[in-house]
């Protein structure tokens, strides 16, 4: 692992760049020259991290050994409810932390919030990560994070079942239904829709028909202005959705939910099943072989593209060691030594390819994920996605159910376009 110890020169020039540039995207950190390095125990600061429970022990010891090499003292405090809204009221409050970890998808409402600043990646560094990672992290054409670990979900197929992959899913729909007249499964495809319906676990399938949910801004970024739910290609999207349902093939159902579709698949109830890298332990458990293959999409139609989380390590806009937060996060979590060490302290496919190949040799299941998402769609990180999320639900159960699937399209454009006040 590379070492990059900061004398107190060089952190003080940070510092002074980082007030001057009123904390905007302050010059790259640099190890300091040589020769120049402090003993360690001789630089002093403070470094505050915030993380979620399930990252707090993996991150601990490398937080140390950062303030060992650096001579300063690093915090890390588990942050377990609310993490977002808590981390902006800090901010806002100045009693927030310097480095945040979360979900990429928060970048939009941390900007509008003033709680983060742009993270100094060098172009190489960049070029470190896949590009549907750094498009995550990307807003308003700046950087604004340092990605971690990329999360999607794919096709897991029980391949005792179904040998081959399904290259379309008209082929996953005849061969599930011919699984289940024979008796071999219970259900064709366990796909999580309940009630409420469930947008995350259905976008793939939306897109496959044609679906989009927003118009894209100049600079790339998802526009809320232009909301596309009862657009033709989505009202043809969620016409597919309806096919699948209750009232056509009987592949989509509400009555498979969140807490039994991957129990029924480890259960071998289905022999498809769509979800993410959190649903293996149990699969694992089920006792038969699998494969991972990405969501396919319909003959003809558009791709497939799953959404795709990142979780991100930010920089606090308003935390009280700014120039060491950098360093942090644009010159020590990406090394690879680090992201494979969280890795094998939490097991989330990581981010940084290198750490990812070497993953990859002793385990082939995030490898396999990484490439199902590799021409995913990054969650949008606008912070309007949140009006999205439940009319697109209640559109996904009507028409799971045998709704008309223009006015299930048109009540969900309404109810979002009111919600933005477009």
């Amino acid at each position: 692992m590379r070492k990059r110890t900061l004398s107190v020169a060089a952190l003080a020039s940070l510092a002074f760049a980082a007030t001057a540039c009123g904390g905007s995207d302050p010059a790259a950190p640099s190890a300091a020259p040589s020769g120049s390095a402090a003993p360690t125990g001789q630089a002093g600061g403070t470094l505050v991290i915030w993380a979620d429970p399930n990252r707090v022990k993996a991150l601990r010891p490398f937080a140390d050994q950062f303030g060992t090499e650096n001579g300063v003292t690093v915090e890390v405090k588990e942050i377990s409810k609310d993490n977002q809204q808590t981390f902006i009221t800090a901010s806002q409050q100045g009693s927030g932390p310097d480095v945040m970890i979360g979900a990429h998808d928060w970048i939009g409402n941390l900007v509008q919030n003033g709680a983060i600043d742009p993270v100094n990646l060098t172009e190489a560094q960049k070029a470190a990560f896949p590009e549907v990672a750094m498009k995550a992290v990307t807003f308003d054409g700046q950087t604004y994070g340092a990605p971690y670990a990329v999360e999607n979900i794919a096709l897991i197929r029980n391949t005792d079942l179904a040998p081959d992959a399904p290259a379309t899913i008209e082929d996953l729909v005849k061969e599930g239904k011919r699984l289940k007249a024979d008796g071999k499964v219970e259900e064709v495809l366990c796909l999580p829709v309940t009630q409420k319906g469930d947008a995350f676990h259905a976008y793939p399938i939306f897109a496959a028909g044609g679906g989009s949910l927003f118009g894209a801004t100049p600079s790339g970024d998802p526009d809320p202005k232009q909301v596309m739910l009862d657009s033709p290609g989505s009202v043809k999207a969620f016409g597919k959705l309806r096919a699948l349902g209750e009232k056509g093939e009987g592949v989509l159902k509400t009555s498979i939910t969140n807490e039994n579709y991957i129990v029924n698949f480890a259960a071998k109830k289905c022999a498809y099943l769509i979800s993410g890298p959190w649903a293996m332990t149990d699969v694992k458990k089920g006792g038969f072989g699998y494969d991972i293959t990405p969501v396919p999409s319909f003959e003809g139609g558009a791709p497939a593209t799953p959404f795709v989380g990142v979780q991100t390590f930010f920089v606090a806009a308003k935390g009280k060691s700014k120039a060491l937060a950098q360093e942090f996060v644009t010159n020590y979590v990406t090394d690879k030594d680090v992201a494979k060490a969280l890795y094998d302290a939490d097991p989330r496919p990581p981010a940084l390819t290198e750490a990812l190949e070497e993953v990859k040799t002793t385990d082939a299941d995030a490898g396999k994920f990484m490439d199902a998402g590799k021409d995913g769609m990054p969650m949008p990180a606008i912070p309007e996605m949140q009006a999205v999320w439940q009319p697109f639900g209640i559109a996904e159960a009507a028409v799971v159910k045998g709704g008309d699937a223009a006015k299930a399209a048109g009540a969900a454009q309404k109810a979002i376009d009111g919600a933005l006040k477009n």
